[in-house]
């Protein structure tokens, strides 16, 4: 009997944490500008996106980039931030995963893949920088050397991450078409705007194709459009998750407060 009244007696977990100011969740959406900052700043610092180093360059051409004093610790440094928004692009993901679990569907399927996506991106993304990295560490080595590994970090960049983004994109959109809440977490218009960045990343996974042209790694849609799609991308779920953790505390809190007026 003591311990039934000890469990009727255990606040919530609203009320144990009704104190606090800040939790776990409300830290992670504080850091998703700071992340888009880094991803601006960095991608201004790398001298090889401003403008997109071509796929037709020669070795030679390649090395003089690398071995140019004004270029090297631009590279270097933009590098170390890009992987530092790498590890900052997860808790966007989290968030969202933890929304999508918040949705009407008979199972969890949906949050569990796009949490599987969560682990290949950001790893995807980490890889290329490295390889930018050591094409930067070593710039005195043989022209084919550096022309390689700057050949792994552009295709790695580009094309690799592509299948993980549009999947990632896909899924969210078919867990909003299948959350029927009469009050669903997210508007169906962001469904819609994650198919539309899903069609605007493919063209990307095919820049491995091709030297020039719009496909090719400097192109209109492989660099340009990705790359905007993206941006625009963490800008509009970090804002569409913020007014869905609102109102989910909002309800918690007007719930709260009715049972204990009951």
């Amino acid at each position: 009997m003591s311990v039934v009244g000890e469990n009727e007696s255990r606040p919530t977990p609203s009320e144990r944490y009704a104190g606090r100011r800040f939790d776990g969740e409300l830290i992670l959406l504080g850091a998703l500008p700071f992340a888009l900052l880094m991803w601006v700043a960095a991608f201004v610092l790398f001298p090889g996106f401003t403008p997109p180093m071509s796929p037709q360059m020669s070795a030679d051409q390649v090395a003089e980039f690398y071995r140019d004093p004004d270029n090297l610790p631009r590279i270097r440094y933009s590098m170390i931030l890009f992987n530092w928004f790498a590890v900052a692009f997860v808790p966007i993901l989290i968030l969202i995963v933890m929304q999508i679990r918040r949705m009407a569907h008979r199972t969890p399927i949906l949050a569990w893949a796009v949490l599987g996506c969560t682990a290949g991106g950001p790893t995807i993304f980490l890889v290329a920088n490295v390889f930018w990295l050591l094409a930067a560490f070593r710039p005195e080595r043989p022209a084919e050397l550096t022309q390689m590994f700057n050949d792994l970090a552009w295709i790695t960049f580009t094309t690799c991450e592509v299948p993980f983004l549009v999947a990632q994109s896909v899924l969210i959109a078919l867990a909003i078409y299948f959350d029927d809440q009469s009050r669903p977490v997210f508007a169906r218009w962001v469904a819609h705007f994650n198919l539309v960045v899903a069609a605007a990343l493919l063209p990307a996974a095919f820049a491995a194709l091709s030297f020039d042209g719009p496909v090719a790694w400097d192109g209109l849609l492989s660099f340009w459009l990705r790359n905007t799609a993206i941006a625009l991308w963490f800008i509009v779920m970090t804002v569409v998750l913020v007014q869905s953790v609102r109102r989910e505390r909002a309800e918690h809190a007007q719930h709260d407060a009715d049972r204990i007026a009951a």
